[in-house]
């Protein structure tokens, strides 16, 4: 379900090219090309593809607006347009609880008790996935906001818990805490469809 990625090197003529950019703008492309699908891909697991390619392009405008206030001491490029994304989620905020809050209700709807009539051995293993799925909506919804937010950083887009606290803006530690105790909700609220059971 949710797999566990390592941190990924990021050269540091990256970092420089933001600098760069302030007086060659056209430098700010190869921040984009380096950047831009896995930020979209980011969001899209987050969000779901039809919002991914509006989130992602403002992501990137927004980094290239904001791109004097670019701190190299605080984390990576790749950190810092996380950061942005993650703000940008944030927004749509509402649309994403709803959409965990329409997969729970899904799994009960009478629309999959009808079908099992006619396929019974598929039925059961659609509603089988749709129930892990809704037990992991419901659980990711009860978790607070910024516990979520780390989380989903580091299950989805696989940052380290530097690059974490440099995109969220919060110390080091908090993100051990809040991942600590996101993942431990999540066992607890999982059960029997949590991937180590």
């Amino acid at each position: 379900m949710i797999a566990w990625q390592s941190d990924k090197a990021e050269p540091p003529r990256h970092e420089q090219d933001i600098g760069r950019s302030m007086d060659a703008p056209e430098v700010f492309a190869v921040v984009f090309d380096r950047h831009f699908h896995e930020i979209h891909g980011y969001v899209a697991r987050r969000l779901g593809t039809s919002a991914a390619d509006d989130i992602a392009a403002d992501t990137f405008l927004i980094a290239y607006r904001k791109r004097a206030s670019y701190d190299a001491t605080v984390g990576s490029v790749r950190a810092w347009l996380y950061g942005i994304a993650t703000r940008q989620i944030s927004r749509h905020r509402r649309d994403e609880l709803r959409t965990y809050r329409a997969m729970r209700r899904a799994a009960g709807s009478p629309l999959a008790e009808e079908h099992a009539a006619d396929n019974t051995d598929l039925v059961a293993d659609r509603l089988t996935a749709l129930t892990a799925r809704r037990d992991l909506a419901v659980a990711l919804a009860a978790l607070s906001p910024g516990d979520r937010d780390v989380l989903l950083l580091v299950a989805l887009a696989g940052l380290s818990h530097a690059e974490v606290a440099a995109a969220l803006r919060i110390p080091y530690g908090t993100v051990g805490s809040r991942l600590s105790r996101a993942r431990k909700k999540l066992r607890a609220a999982l059960g029997a469809h949590h991937p180590a059971a």
